[in-house]
């Protein structure tokens, strides 16, 4: 298990589509593994595979220490609801900056677990919300595509004065 590098926005990579798993093995598992605690260390509440450069469908999410960290291979929505919610949200690879983010309330998603078995599951409130934004990730599409022209390009304005600074 170890903590790799995040990927940054702008990077190339965080806006191609990840390629689905097809073996699902220890390599699978260690990536899951690593995406943790990278994850932890950021800290974050939910990452990608291609956040850390890897472009496969793998998303790592722990919103609740009890319950402790989910991983979905090759997530899919299967059902959004027609009732929309607006929640915060931010990045592993544009820390610093969050914004309001219209998402469906609840989903339905289907995904493979590390063995390869189909499962679905049903969320709502913070657990669909991240579902929607890191399969949008895999999809691509970073979540700042989600918002206003105006308030991305205020935001990504915001993220490199923040990013000049610390470089500094």
């Amino acid at each position: 298990m170890t903590i790799r590098p995040i990927v940054r926005f702008p990077d190339r990579r965080l806006a191609m589509p990840a390629r689905p798993v097809t073996t699902f093995d220890d390599s699978l598992r260690e990536l899951a593994a690593d995406l943790l605690d990278t994850m932890r260390a950021a800290p974050g509440i939910g990452i990608t595979a291609p956040h850390i450069g890897v472009p496969l469908r793998v998303v790592v999410l722990e919103l609740d220490a009890k319950a402790g960290p989910q991983t979905y291979v090759n997530p899919a929505i299967e059902w959004a609801s027609p009732e929309m919610i607006m929640h915060r949200e931010g990045s592993v690879s544009m820390p610093g900056v969050n914004d309001g983010v219209q998402r469906h309330a609840r989903v339905r998603i289907s995904y493979h677990d590390l063995d390869g078995n189909m499962q679905t599951e049903e969320s709502e409130a913070l657990r669909a919300v991240c579902h929607q934004h890191e399969i949008d990730q895999l999809d691509g599409m970073f979540w700042i595509q989600r918002l206003s022209r105006l308030k991305r390009e205020r935001l990504v304005k915001k993220f490199e004065k923040m990013s000049r600074g610390a470089s500094s």
